[in-house]
């Protein structure tokens, strides 16, 4: 069973390595392998750092397991006026997909939004490739309202892979997830 408790900077490392290892596993094809298989874990523990050391409007969630990180999920509290709530980031390491993990996450992002949010819309981008997640979202309550092309990692066009798509997937009323 997990426990789920609010990020804090100490836990940046160990988010950029779990990211880092989600993007290697799920978005092989849409980013290029040489950005994948480059020194992703400093650019995203970095990235992590900066996020946690000024949350700012964000609420960022960890599910552990005896202490150890199993995933998470990054809010970004009223991030669109018509859409609402950005959900950044959900990562569930591989080896507990299935077990609900993900499930749980998005609902804490859920009550993140309702606690603290203005609107009760949420919403987050997936790649087009990823079946599995769109699935997962979808059976959640999440319905497919947009393409769009997706926003290179760090603005390098180099790091993607051709021209991939991400749809965007919302959620009017966040109550759906209760």
């Amino acid at each position: 069973m997990s426990d789920f408790r609010v990020a804090s900077p100490e836990d940046a490392e160990q988010i950029g390595l779990l990211h880092a290892d989600s993007w290697r596993l799920h978005y092989r094809g849409a980013f290029a392998d040489s950005f994948l298989d480059g020194d992703i874990e400093t650019e995203r523990r970095t990235t992590w750092a900066e996020r946690l050391a000024v949350p700012g409007h964000t609420e960022t969630i960890l599910a552990e397991d005896d202490g150890r990180l199993v995933g998470f999920v990054h809010v970004m509290l009223d991030a669109d006026p018509r859409w609402g709530s950005l959900v950044d980031n959900l990562h569930v390491r591989n080896a507990v997909r299935g077990s609900g993990i993900g499930g749980r996450l998005l609902r804490q992002a859920a009550d993140a939004v309702v606690r603290r949010a203005a609107s009760s819309a949420m919403y987050l981008w997936v790649l087009e490739q990823n079946t599995a997640a769109q699935g997962f979202y979808r059976a959640n309550g999440g319905e497919t309202v947009e393409i769009a092309p997706v926003a290179p990692p760090g603005g390098d066009p180099s790091r993607l892979n051709g021209s991939p798509a991400v749809l965007r997937i919302a959620w009017p009323d966040v109550a759906v997830l209760a």
